[in-house]
């Protein structure tokens, strides 16, 4: 009789199973019920975040305004498979500093020989890349690439060397801030022959090399690789009509600036140094 007791008791103490399909749970479900340790993980939880390259340089860099000049910049998201995504913030005419520093910067020269800048604030777009809700991450990239409109002796594009290389400091010590991994390029040469040979046409590379090895960031030598390609295409040597022919499907109505298939040719000759000099941005090239 006692037996008989505890059987019912255990039965009636039992929770209660339906088959009724409205009440019925999978796994997930009875996982991600409130009150238990353990969520159910996003549907895209294994999705790869997408990794952003910001660029700063000035217009053989920049997006075009026009069918000519293109900044090789614009044609540098087409190399990488979709998780990458180039913001572009290149913008014609600029050294180092008035990109930075935009219309702060003077037309006065101070005791160094240097431009006066005043007020010393940022120009809204490095301000829009610093912006930590929307500007740049940790696990970015930023390419730096000056050095073309700097060399110029008059206000408010002069920079000289010492202050070149101290910007570059600034730029990648304040990317490096927020974890992002900054790369430095030396200036892409003009087309300039000595014979049937193209040389180099730009300064400030040294500078660049150093600031890169002082903070530790690779160094693209983007001078070289440029003329070295004008060699590779036979440029040199040429009668200076850049409307006809190889130099002139390369090169806009001018020694510097890229028609659509040049600035290709040098967002490749880009894209081939990160593979060769293993900057781990090469694992999402196409």
């Amino acid at each position: 009789m006692r037996k008989l007791i505890l059987t019912v008791a255990m039965v009636i103490a039992a929770p209660m199973l339906t088959a009724s399909p409205t009440a019925s749970a999978s796994i997930d479900q009875v996982v991600a019920a409130p009150g238990c340790a353990t969520a159910r993980p996003a549907a895209n939880a294994t999705a790869a975040a997408t990794v952003k390259v910001w660029m700063a340089g000035d217009s053989t860099m920049a997006d075009p305004r026009a069918a000519c000049p293109v900044g090789w910049g614009n044609k540098f998201d087409a190399l990488f498979n979709d998780q990458v995504v180039v913001v572009n913030k290149a913008v014609g005419g600029r050294s180092i500093q008035t990109w930075l520093y935009e219309s702060n910067v003077t037309g006065t020269k101070d005791s160094a020989g240097e431009c006066v800048v005043s007020p010393r604030t940022y120009s809204q777009r490095w301000l829009d890349m610093l912006n930590t809700s929307t500007g740049m991450k940790a696990g970015d990239y930023l390419f730096i690439q000056f050095g073309i409109n700097d060399g110029d002796p008059n206000c408010p594009r002069h920079v000289g060397p010492a202050l070149y290389q101290s910007l570059l400091t600034t730029m990648v010590n304040a990317a490096k801030s927020r974890g992002v991994h900054a790369v430095l390029l030396t200036p892409v040469s003009a087309i300039r022959c000595s014979g049937s040979t193209a040389v180099g046409t730009r300064g400030f590379l040294s500078q660049t090399f150093a600031a890169g090895s002082a903070a530790g960031v690779p160094v693209i030598d983007l001078h070289k690789l440029s003329y070295t390609l004008y060699n590779s295409l036979k440029l040199c040597p040429n009668n200076g009509d850049y409307s006809q022919g190889a130099v002139g499907a390369f090169f806009c109505n001018d020694h510097t600036h890229f028609e659509a298939a040049g600035a290709d040719r040098i967002a490749r000759v880009v894209a081939k140094a990160v593979r060769d000099q293993r900057i781990a941005l090469l694992s999402y090239l196409k």
